[in-house]
């Protein structure tokens, strides 16, 4: 079918962050993204990472086990990442669970990336879900008995963890986009009417969106080398919904 949402380049994708409580000092920690092939999600072609933040990030109930400054420490800065995320983001929909969250973060952070929209997973399951009732991803994929075969897909992953999450949206996606019309696939015109996101116009950080390195590298006379960074707007928690 011409014109079916199974034929859009569609990445699903997944960050985790410092939260919205840090204001101008909010952070990416750890970013999963992965394509999906006529609706069906490619895992051994995805990418995922965790991220230098260029600070401590203190413990905090919303900050998924793992994510410590110990295993931050020896994670790429966001700068090094970007280029990789603009080869696999740009000219592509991104899918996620409440996607603009994310797509916030990414925007304000990495102001090189161009996808041409957003595909909200969380706006589908209520336009679908009369009860609107438990419509996190872990109750989503629980009720439509996903969860097993996300756990398949990312071993060793966990909900609220990027790859976990950016895995089951991919699944959610097509399990959903199935109930719409039965057999008969939906056009993509149709699903971006029930789940398109606007893709908002932030204003970035600065020019490149770095993050700093949690321990800066030295300069060549020897003193830390530090990287000034403009405040963004603050913003909602980005584990909202999740």
């Amino acid at each position: 079918m011409v014109g079916s949402w199974q034929d859009a380049a569609l990445v699903a994708v997944d960050l985790e962050g410092s939260g919205a409580q840090d204001r101008d000092r909010e952070a990416i920690l750890e970013i999963a993204t992965i394509p999906l092939t006529a609706g069906v999600v490619q895992v051994a072609e995805g990418y995922h990472t965790m991220i230098n933040p260029g600070r401590s990030i203190p413990r905090r109930p919303w900050i998924s086990p793992g994510l410590t400054n110990d295993a931050l420490s020896g994670a790429p800065a966001l700068s090094s990442v970007e280029p990789e995320l603009s080869a696999r983001l740009n000219s592509r929909i991104l899918v996620g669970h409440n996607i603009a969250v994310d797509w916030r973060l990414l925007q304000r952070r990495c102001p090189t990336l161009r996808p041409t929209g957003l595909i909200d997973t969380l706006r589908l399951a209520r336009q679908l879900d009369t009860e609107r009732a438990g419509l996190s991803l872990t109750a989503l994929l629980d009720r439509h008995t996903l969860t097993r075969r996300v756990s398949e897909l990312a071993p060793g992953g966990q909900p609220h963890r990027a790859l976990w999450d950016a895995v089951g949206a991919g699944l959610l996606l097509a399990c959903l986009a199935e109930q719409i019309h039965g057999a008969r696939p939906v056009s993509l015109r149709e699903l971006q009417r029930l789940a398109a996101i606007p893709l908002a116009t932030l204003t970035p950080i600065r020019p490149g969106g770095e993050q700093t390195e949690l321990f800066p590298r030295a300069t060549a006379d020897g003193s830390p080398q530090v990287r000034l960074r403009r405040p963004p707007r603050p913003s909602r928690n980005s584990h909202a919904w999740r």
